[in-house]
C-alpha cells in the first residue's frame, strides 16, 4: 500500500492512547505537546534509542528483531491481538512488494457444501475483504434481502458487507447497535491488511470507505485490531420485526482469508419463532435459492404452483401469516 508506513501509523496510534500514569512514569508538567506517551519515553520503556524507535515509526528501519518488538509490544501493553498485529506489521515491512493483478477470490467445493449443510440456519461464506462468496436463501433473506441473491456468483457485482454496512441504509438500519458492529467489522479489517498489505483491492476498499464515511474514518484512526469471532446483535428486520442473533465466525482453514459466518437464535425464543417465520415467508415469496454445483444457484422450487398465481412478498406473507393467527 502506498502512503504512511502501516507500522508507524500502528505505533502512533497505540502510543497516543497511554498516559504516563499509565505505565509508571512521572508527568514532568502541565504542558504536553504530544497525546500519549512521547517518543523518547516509549523508547525508554522499550530500552531502544530514540532514535531508532523514531525510525521505525517513520518506516524508516525494516529490520526490528523479535526481541526489540516484544520489548515494544510491552511498553505499549498491548494485548495477544494486538501484539499478532504487530509481528505481522513489522514482516510485512521486510518483504519487497510485488505488483500482482488481484484474482477473484474462489469458493472451493468443501465449502459450498459445508454451506449447504447449514439447512434452516442463516449463513454466508466471506472473503478476506468481507466480499460475500456465497450465502444460504436464509443468510441472504436475513442480512441483504434486498439485494440480488445470484449477486455473489459474479465477482463483479459482489455484495460487499463492510461497504454495505457503512453505504447502505437498509444495512445500516438493520442493526440495533450499528455502531458496535461497524467497530468489529473495522477492527476485522484491520487485521486483513495486516495479513495482505499488497492487496490492491483491500486497499481500494479502505480508500472507497475513508473517501464516503466519516464514520468509518473516525473507527480506522483508532487501529482496533481486535477480531469478531462470536458477537450478539439486536436485528430490526423489515419483515419480521426484531430478532436476536449471535453471529460465529468460522475461519476455513484450507480457504486462507475466508470465513463462514453463522447466525443463531437462542432456543424457543422469539427470535427462533421470527427467524421460522422468515425462512417460511422466503420460499413463499420466490426469491429463495438453494447452493447447487460451483457457479450456480438452483433456483427456487415451487412445488407445482400454478404459474399464473401471483407472486407473494415477504411482508405480504408475513401480513397474511399474522391474519391467519388473529382467526381472519
Amino acid at each position: 500500500m502506498d502512503g504512511p508506513s502501516p507500522l508507524g501509523d500502528f505505533l502512533q496510534a497505540r502510543r497516543a492512547r497511554l498516559r504516563p500514569e499509565d505505565v509508571g512514569l512521572h508527568d514532568l508538567g502541565p504542558r504536553r505537546r504530544v497525546a500519549g506517551l512521547r517518543r523518547e519515553e516509549l523508547a525508554q520503556l522499550a530500552g531502544v534509542s530514540v532514535s531508532y524507535y523514531t525510525r521505525l515509526e517513520q518506516g524508516l528501519s525494516r529490520g526490528a528483531s523479535a526481541e526489540v518488538l516484544e520489548a515494544i509490544a510491552g511498553a505499549l501493553l498491548l494485548d495477544d491481538h494486538e501484539r499478532d498485529h504487530l509481528e505481522r506489521l513489522a514482516g510485512a515491512t521486510r518483504r519487497v512488494p510485488q505488483a500482482r493483478r488481484p484474482r477473484p477470490e474462489k469458493l472451493a467445493d468443501e465449502t459450498r457444501d459445508l454451506l449447504r449443510s447449514f439447512d434452516g440456519v442463516p449463513a454466508l461464506v466471506l472473503g478476506r475483504r468481507t466480499d460475500v462468496l456465497a450465502w444460504n436463501p436464509l443468510g441472504h433473506a436475513l442480512l441483504a434481502g434486498h439485494v440480488d441473491p445470484l449477486s455473489p456468483e459474479d465477482p463483479a457485482r459482489r455484495p460487499n458487507m463492510s461497504r454495505m454496512l457503512f453505504l447502505d441504509p437498509h444495512c445500516r438500519g438493520l442493526y440495533g447497535d450499528w455502531r458496535r458492529k461497524v467497530r468489529a467489522v473495522v477492527g476485522n479489517l484491520r487485521i486483513a491488511v495486516g495479513r495482505h498489505p499488497e492487496d490492491r483491492l483491500l486497499a481500494e476498499l479502505i480508500g472507497e470507505l475513508t473517501m464516503k464515511s466519516p464514520e468509518f474514518v473516525a473507527l480506522w484512526g483508532d487501529h482496533r485490531v481486535t477480531p469478531c469471532d462470536a458477537a450478539t446483535y439486536e436485528l430490526r428486520h423489515p419483515v419480521v420485526g426484531a430478532v436476536t442473533v449471535t453471529q460465529q465466525t468460522l475461519v476455513l482453514a484450507r480457504s486462507p482469508g475466508q470465513s463462514v459466518v453463522v447466525c443463531t437464535t437462542p432456543a424457543g425464543s422469539p427470535s427462533e419463532a421470527a427467524m421460522a417465520l422468515l425462512r417460511q415467508a422466503s420460499a413463499g415469496s420466490g426469491q429463495a435459492a438453494a447452493v447447487d454445483r460451483p457457479g450456480r444457484i438452483a433456483p427456487p422450487q415451487h412445488d407445482g404452483a400454478r404459474p399464473d398465481r401471483p407472486t407473494r412478498t415477504p411482508a405480504r406473507f408475513v401480513s397474511e401469516h399474522a391474519d391467519e393467527r388473529r382467526g381472519k
